[in-house]
């Protein structure tokens, strides 16, 4: 018989890891994985303020993470170099986290989650959040992937067909950022990179073509994700660290297949 917690982990990082493969397809080929890692970084403000304010910590790590990344799009539109919005926000976002974190009065247990992961404390309600999270996702990269991959790869030639480019680039940068934090809430904020970013990366070294891209991704990290799970529940070892190993393994056999 197969424990409650164990179902919800598997029925979770199954979600999980198809809703970042997608999201990770469109950052790796916008070569976006900088980015993804401030917004990563500024969402531990947000985690902090939740902690210390006794709010839940996802939705306001939710918050943050939207904020840094509009932040630092908006930083970029001014001729601020984007390297250098992507620090700003990194620091600051880590720094009002830390600040929070220690006004927060006793131990944060739960703070150990977010930054490394813990596939087993996942709940119900968290079930339901990335289910609906993957759902918009699906419905959006079915209806809108020509105009999505149009104002990202060639906005000059989508303007002139009269496509919303800021509106719909702005909008993708919100669903990266959603996806960023739950994603810390299974495979932890100092983990999650790995997820977003290695299963595309391998992906990429088989083929060009961005849908096969991400079905292949998927099909990765998924299988990936998975395999570290049970290792974790067989053999006693972090998920995560597990997850990101196979990961690694996956995109390290890529390249071996490429050069032969």
């Amino acid at each position: 018989m197969m424990y409650t917690f164990f179902q919800n982990a598997l029925i979770g990082v199954a979600l999980v890891s198809v809703a970042s493969a997608i999201v990770g397809t469109y950052v790796v080929a916008r070569r976006m994985v900088a980015v993804t890692g401030g917004v990563t970084h500024a969402s531990f403000a947000g985690l902090g303020f939740g902690f210390w304010a006794g709010w839940n910590p996802l939705l306001t790590a939710l918050v943050a993470a939207v904020a840094a990344a509009l932040g630092i799009e908006a930083l970029t539109r001014r001729q601020v170099r984007q390297d250098t919005a992507i620090g700003v926000v990194w620091a600051l976002g880590m720094a009002v986290g830390t600040i929070f974190i220690f006004l927060t009065p006793g131990y944060v247990p739960e703070l150990t989650s977010f930054l490394f992961g813990n596939l087993l404390t996942i709940t119900a309600a968290d079930l339901w959040l990335c289910g609906a999270f993957l759902f918009v996702l699906v419905i959006v990269a079915l209806l809108w992937h020509d105009v999505i991959i149009s104002c990202a790869f060639d906005p000059d030639f989508a303007r002139t067909r009269g496509l919303p480019v800021k509106l719909v680039n702005t909008a993708m940068t919100v669903l990266v950022a959603v996806c960023v934090v739950l994603t810390s809430r299974l495979i932890g904020i100092m983990l999650l990179l790995s997820l977003i970013t290695l299963p595309q990366l391998a992906a990429e070294r088989l083929t060009r073509r961005l849908r096969p891209m991400a079905l292949l991704s998927c099909a990765i990290s998924l299988a990936a994700s998975l395999a570290g799970l049970l290792a974790s529940y067989f053999w006693g070892i972090p998920a995560s660290a597990a997850i990101v190993l196979l990961l690694l393994l996956a995109y390290l056999l890529s390249y071996v297949k490429c050069k032969m």
